[in-house]
């Protein structure tokens, strides 16, 4: 029996790498393949029944896992970014998810049945959409910058959100159904001690985080522990409380001041993305496909309203008094897909509440599901065309994601950025970004193949991928983690290679093949030392009057080419690039020596200028002291033609005695 165990959770753990894998490859939520996973393995194949499995466990199992899943979450709930994201996804995650709400609480109680206090609490399970399915949507469908932007935050930003509001209704459920009968009393302490010690918590732990008083490599094992700890604590002190304890002290965690939690949240993502995807394997394994059968027309009536009007409702009102036209509202309100948190949470919920004896617990499951499935595959298969319909799909991305964000790299996006090209520094050293935020780019401080880049590193209007970092170890990774997203013709790298002669130190000949950025023998090396000694970067327009072939003159063989701009769209500049002759704007990196070189042909050119004016001008006198020696005979002649036109000497002209 212990191996048959933990030959189960072996195999899940395989599969849900698989899954991932396959959602990332295939650009689809990877819900979609977690899903179908799942379902193969329970109903379909009969092969997995977790509740046999695991037995008394499995209910501890989703509890703690649901747990991890809304701190996680309640981590990035900054309300600084909620200032920054815009009116839209404010009105969003506020007034429009009161609307959700309301609308789908609604259409449960009347095409369900359910009674009042179910009904909103399934209301409040599908408020969230999560950036775990919106982000593979939006790469897939690439609409507009603005909309993109819009879905994503409103992802990332309702998730905790309407975690809360779940966990407030569960409680409340729960408070009523106390043998005591003293619901406000039981609700007011479920309130009271998730506010309260979630609260007290998160300040305990933010105080030790920023007083350095545990080694790094304990930081995230004690945070997970300290979690976990509150979690159980609380559910003793109070039942059902936990969550809602939990929650609040992440909030409380992510907008501490001077508690610096990206290490934290990252190593929670990584362990979420873990327990989401065993969970959903686990809770789609659970699913009894009878029962989703048996919700009818109900089930299809309730994702007919989700879908049809509680979006779109939410959308219009949350539009008043933005600048999003009628065409940019009607495509948000197609994109609305349902994640991982709402099915996670409502199993959670629904076995609990089926332990009370409340009635209609049992079709929680399955008709949250019901959601997931019609919005996840529906939206999916019909956004893109719907986005070509309403003409909001985004132009080809011309703007670079460059990792390193040196100098040179700040110079080189403050160039890109005055001819309007979008461009983003990521770097993991902060005083580079510190320093590129001065300079107004826009930066990401961290690793930018993380799966906290994936979520947070807005890629709107990023089409093609520079590594200009003098991190040997981490470029390659950068780069082929970019080339499976963008493309291998689309990602571009220095060459860096020049002093690994050893073969461990050697790359592979693919990614060898992509270090052709501004030329063969270009390295980051080369450049930051062009740039210590006084190398600038400069814009140079190109046409008949001044080709390529002047500029090379003027100039010298030293200076390098980055990229140039035609036809408003942008050339990367590799080794094998030719370099048109005219009707370019060129962005060059000119060294000190190029410069001395450019000082000197320009010196030269004037001095060739001014012996050419002055040759010139000792012509124009030359002319005219000719002129002046040629005019006493033009003058007669002159006199000549004034008096009339010569007579004839013949005898009838003779002057008179001759």
């Amino acid at each position: 029996m212990v191996e048959h165990i933990t030959g189960i959770l072996a195999l899940i753990g395989v599969l849900s790498l698989f899954c991932q894998w396959l959602g990332w490859k295939l650009r689809l939520p990877a819900i979609l393949p977690l899903l179908l996973c799942g379902l193969l393995l329970g109903p379909g194949l009969g092969f997995l029944t977790p509740d046999a499995v695991f037995g008394d466990l499995l209910f501890p199992i989703i509890s703690l896992g649901v747990a991890i899943i809304l701190f996680e979450g309640a981590l990035t709930l900054n309300f600084k970014e909620i200032k920054d994201i815009g009116r839209m996804v404010t009105h969003l995650v506020t007034i429009g998810m009161v609307a959700t709400w309301v609308a789908i609480s609604l259409a449960t109680h009347y095409f369900m049945g359910f009674d009042w206090a179910l009904a909103w609490l399934f209301g409040a399970l599908v408020v969230v959409t999560g950036p775990t399915v919106i982000v593979p949507m939006l790469r897939s469908v690439r609409p507009k910058s603005q909309l993109a932007s819009i879905l994503r935050w409103e992802g990332i930003v309702i998730d905790p959100i309407g975690a809360v509001l779940a966990v407030l209704v569960f409680e409340y459920i729960a408070a009523s159904q106390d043998a005591t009968g003293h619901i406000l009393t039981s609700f007011a302490s479920i309130l009271a001690l998730g506010f309260g010690f979630g609260a007290a918590m998160g300040y305990v732990v933010g105080w030790v985080l920023r007083k350095d008083l545990l080694p790094h490599y304990l930081r995230n094992t004690a945070v997970l522990t300290v979690m976990l700890g509150t979690f159980v604590g609380s559910n003793l002190l109070q039942e059902e409380s936990g969550l809602l304890t939990v929650t609040v002290m992440g909030i409380w965690l992510a907008n501490m001041r001077g508690v610096d939690i990206a290490d934290i949240l990252e190593f929670k993502e990584t362990l979420t993305v873990l327990l989401i995807s065993a969970l959903f394997i686990l809770l789609a394994a659970r699913l009894d496909s009878s029962a989703m059968l048996d919700l009818g027309w109900g089930g299809i009536g309730v994702l007919a309203v989700t879908m049809l009007v509680a979006r779109p409702l939410c959308v219009w009102i949350s539009g008043i008094g933005t600048s999003l036209t009628s065409r940019e509202k009607w495509f948000l309100s197609w994109m609305a897909p349902r994640g991982i948190v709402a099915a996670a949470v409502s199993s959670l919920f629904a076995i609990k509440l089926e332990e009370q004896g409340v009635p209609g617990a049992e079709k929680i499951v399955p008709l949250v599901f019901t959601i997931i499935i019609g919005t996840v595959v529906i939206q999916s298969l019909t956004a893109g065309t719907w986005a070509r319909i309403l003409k909001v799909k985004a132009e080809p991305a011309q703007g670079l994601l460059m990792f390193g964000a040196s100098a040179f790299s700040r110079e080189f996006a403050k160039q890109l950025k005055a001819k309007n090209i979008k461009v983003i520094l990521a770097d993991t050293n902060w005083d580079n970004i510190r320093l590129a935020r001065m300079d107004n780019i826009p930066v990401y401080f961290g690793n930018p193949a993380s799966e906290h880049a994936e979520t947070y590193l807005d890629l709107t209007g990023i089409g093609r991928v520079l590594i200009v970092s003098p991190y040997r170890q981490l470029n390659p990774l950068v780069s082929f983690y970019y080339q499976d997203y963008f493309g291998a013709e689309k990602v571009f790298g220095l060459n860096n290679m020049e002093g690994a002669t050893s073969a461990r130190h050697l790359a592979s000949e693919e990614y060898m093949k992509r270090l052709c950025l501004f030329g063969d023998a270009v390295s980051y090396a080369k450049i930051a030392s062009q740039m210590a000694k006084g190398a600038v970067l400069k814009s140079t327009t190109l046409r008949e009057s001044f080709t390529m072939v002047e500029f090379t003159r003027r100039y010298g063989d030293s200076v390098l080419p980055l990229v140039y701009i035609k036809n408003e769209r942008l050339h990367i500049i590799t080794a094998s690039t030719e370099i048109p002759a005219t009707g370019i704007e060129l962005i060059s990196l000119i060294p000190i020596e190029a410069q001395l070189h450019a000082k000197l042909s320009q010196e030269r050119e004037q001095q060739e200028k001014e012996a050419r004016d002055q040759a010139a001008r000792e012509e124009d006198a030359r002319q005219q002291a000719l002129a002046q020696t040629e005019s006493p005979l033009e003058g007669d002649d002159t006199q000549n033609t004034e008096s009339g036109s010569p007579q004839p000497d013949t005898p009838d002209n003779k002057p008179v005695g001759a």
